[in-house]
């Protein structure tokens, strides 16, 4: 019973810290190029970017603009929109619950740019997942968004308000949104990747609990496997499948979930 009730405590956000093993980071530099405030938001233009209609664009949600900038520079091809605009989805849930606020954000950045963008990439990472939840719950968007990249952010509540003791039961309406990408991204029809970590946040499901409900709607197992991925991330398990690619991640502090922030530039390769 002591087990259940400590299990049971709120602790979002995770309390833990480990030094088990390095936990490097991108540095924090300000790459060259152009910069222009948004409504909501920073355009990235960098320096080396050749400006032609259609440019790629990368959107990014929550997180210090300078980790997307960097990943932009080192894709080397594409414009970035950088938002963080607080803690916790609902903020960024609540900044796109207008349906045609992204449409008019990305033609205000348009304009700015003075190009056309094409092949958008919505990448969030924690919270920011909430913005990618409603901006392709409307399908004029899902259809025109051909890449999301979700990082250790998928989450959704409990049913009985609270988890276990045995696996918890969660609320799926959150979830839809994610499952429908992946069978699109199974069938090529986009490109999808979702990584979680071993965080429990106590409060509501954990971002393992939503991946094993994706998988099991998809009909899907995990490939178990042990290697380093990037920034000395530890690599659980892996599903690879058509566009589709779902990663588990070890760790359960707040630096695990860090890490995959600072992985973003590898991810954006993975899509390719």
């Amino acid at each position: 019973m002591p087990f259940l009730l400590l299990a049971q405590t709120p602790q979002n956000p995770s309390p833990m810290v480990e030094h088990t093993r390095p936990h490097p980071r991108l540095e924090q530099t300000a790459p060259e190029g152009r910069r222009e405030k948004l409504s909501l938001g920073t355009l990235f233009l960098p320096a080396r970017l050749r400006l032609k209609s259609p440019t790629p664009l990368l959107v990014f949600f929550h997180g210090p603009a300078f980790v997307p900038e960097i990943a932009a520079i080192q894709h080397g091809k594409m414009a970035v929109v950088s938002i963080h605009i607080g803690a916790g989805s609902g903020v960024y849930v609540n900044a796109f619950r207008d349906p045609t606020f992204f449409g008019a954000l990305v033609r205000e950045a348009e304009t700015k740019a003075g190009v056309k963008f094409e092949s958008i990439t919505l990448a969030g990472w924690s919270a920011g997942c909430g913005a990618i939840r409603q901006i392709m719950s409307t399908p004029e968007y899902y259809d025109r968004i051909p890449n999301t990249i979700m990082i250790d952010g998928i989450h959704t509540g409990y049913s009985g308000g609270k988890p276990g003791p045995l696996e918890s039961q969660i609320e799926p309406d959150n979830l839809q949104i994610f499952i429908k990408l992946a069978r699109d991204a199974i069938l090529g029809k986009k490109r999808v990747i979702i990584t979680h970590s071993e965080i429990f946040p106590g409060t509501f499901a954990s971002t393992t609990e939503t991946a094993d409900y994706i998988l099991k709607e998809l009909g899907l197992r995990r490939r178990p496997i042990a290697k380093w991925g990037p920034k000395q991330t530890q690599e659980l398990s892996e599903v690879r499948t058509g566009g589709f690619l779902l990663i588990g991640f070890a760790g359960n502090s707040a630096p695990d979930h860090v890490d995959q922030l600072h992985s973003l530039p590898e991810y954006l390769k993975w899509l390719r």
